[in-house]
């Protein structure tokens, strides 16, 4: 099967063209680092007509997601470069609901949609956390230092509490100024990624709720940065997307 390496700040994807259907072993096998072509998950994008495509995702435990924002992103890059759609700006059918894209000469900007509050405050593995959804479940604690967190061993506690029945994706966030975030983000079923779009729109929408930062925000993920702005309580994201390479497995 023919299929696409892309990358939005270091988040990483196997990408190939649906209708596909991949097995829970299959999406595993995909992204294994060392036996596969090696990824946090794998898209699989179908074109519907020539303004819309949908965008299915699975992390790299072979479980299915709701939504990936810098897959999202990668899938319209992904779309436009092959010829699926018309022009730069189209949508992209997802499993929480259509969301528009434009696709620039650099960067994609994408809408998420609506970002809401799940829950009360809560506290687990030595954190505050905001239970937050971007059409995929968030839990975002603010943090002195971001990058002095043992993220892997607090987010994968986080993750499976049985306060979070379909796990959770972890945020790890310090507030520089007002349009500025630092973050780290675990990600549900990937472990600790380089970067992650619905985890820095949570962020961005928890901490603007909390008078914490505006409407505009960049968040400086390890992989780099990603602008966030949240418009009548929806999140939009934009950043680079980037073919790596290409193969057949």
């Amino acid at each position: 099967m023919d299929f696409v390496k892309m990358e939005g700040l270091g988040n990483d994807f196997v990408v190939i063209e649906g209708p596909h259907t991949p097995t829970w072993n299959e999406v595993a096998e995909w992204c294994d680092r060392r036996r596969g072509v090696g990824a946090d998950g794998l898209l699989v994008v179908t074109p519907l007509d020539r303004s819309t495509v949908s965008m299915d995702y699975w992390n790299a435990d072979g479980s299915p997601a709701e939504m990936c924002g810098n897959g999202l992103r990668c899938a319209a890059r992904y779309a436009a470069a092959h010829g699926m759609v018309d022009g730069s700006a189209f949508t992209v059918a997802t499993a929480v609901g259509p969301r528009q894209v434009e696709v620039g000469e650099r960067t994609v900007r994408a809408q998420l949609g609506p970002v809401t509050v799940t829950g009360n405050t809560v506290d687990l593995a030595g954190y505050r956390l905001d239970p937050m959804s971007v059409g995929n479940p968030h839990a975002v604690a603010f943090v002195d230092d971001c990058y002095a967190v043992p993220v892997a061993a607090a987010g994968a506690l986080v993750e499976g509490d049985p306060a979070f029945p379909l796990r959770t994706n972890v945020e790890f966030a310090t507030v520089t100024s007002p349009d500025r975030i630092e973050l780290r983000v675990w990600e549900r079923g990937a472990g600790e990624t380089l970067a992650c779009g619905s985890g820095a729109a949570a962020t961005v929408a928890a901490a603007f709720r909390r008078g914490l930062t505006g409407p505009k925000v960049t968040v400086v993920l390890p992989g780099g940065l990603l602008d966030v702005e949240i418009i009548d309580d929806e999140a939009w994201i934009e950043g680079p997307a980037v073919e790596v390479f290409s193969g057949t497995r």
